[in-house]
């Protein structure tokens, strides 16, 4: 959970709203129209994501866990007149909202934060319709193992990939850790089989992956850019739920591609 004033939490810009979609949405995975879609914003609070999908047409839901960030949104939709529905609750608890109703689920990092990653993607499903998207995004496994800086040059692993305690905080806290993690927050190391496998054990489809880019050349030694040249610190992935026209589309595509033996 990010805390409002954190350096990763930032309400919405009036130049950010001259394209919403364009801003959430640079690889195009949402087909270029999002209007009269109900999109759920998961853990999203903020000020931010919220009005982005309101402005682009949506009839945008939001759950966080944290009423200072719904707050953030409560004023920053006020201001623009944007109707926005706001829920305090959890991301693996989605019980309050009706089943198979959200055409889009957007989760910026968050499932990081709790250690049981298959009951969110468990509440996801059960809230998406049938052929309804799953955009989310992850602290890599490499990411949360490593550490912060170089070391003699280099940067290092500090964690087994088979970690189920919670990864320690860094002992001297620096502008790229907190940059990282929030100070004070409570973290766990997801595995690859666990954040993708997961999502396919739960009932998606998985139709991209990306691994946001924010290295830079020349960047500074020990700088976040630094880093990010040798550890991507984030997954994006898009995914579909399976059961509508558009998996079964994809089924029947899939099996008029098998080679069968004779």
């Amino acid at each position: 959970m990010q805390a409002a004033g954190s350096p990763l939490c930032r309400i919405v810009s009036d130049e950010e709203l001259q394209d919403p979609l364009g801003t959430v949405d640079g690889v195009g995975w949402l087909g270029g129209n999002i209007r009269d879609w109900n999109v759920l914003c998961l853990a999203a609070g903020g000020g931010r994501q919220s009005c982005l999908y309101a402005a682009a047409g949506a009839r945008v839901t939001v759950v966080d866990l944290s009423p200072a960030m719904l707050e953030l949104d409560r004023q920053a939709a006020a201001q623009r007149k944007f109707p926005v529905r706001l829920i305090e609750g959890s991301m693996d608890d989605l019980s309050m909202l009706p089943r198979a109703s959200f055409d889009l689920v957007i989760q910026p990092v968050s499932t990081c934060y709790l250690p049981d990653i298959a009951s969110v993607y468990a509440q996801v499903a059960a809230v998406i319709r049938p052929g309804g998207l799953y955009v989310s995004q992850h602290k890599t496994p490499a990411s949360l193992q490593s550490s912060a800086h170089r070391r003699d040059g280099h940067f290092t692993w500090l964690h087994d990939y088979y970690r189920t305690a919670p990864v320690p905080p860094p002992e001297n806290p620096t502008a790229v850790s907190q940059r990282l993690r929030e100070n004070g927050a409570v973290e766990f190391l997801h595995r690859w089989e666990q954040l993708v496998g997961g999502m396919c054990r739960a009932g998606f489809h998985i139709e991209d992956l990306i691994e946001p880019k924010h290295a830079t050349q020349d960047a500074a030694v020990n700088s976040f850019a630094d880093r990010g040249a040798v550890i991507a610190p984030y997954v994006r992935i898009k995914a579909r739920r399976r059961g509508g026209s558009e998996s079964r589309e994809s089924t029947q595509q899939e099996k008029s591609n098998l080679w069968l033996p004779t």
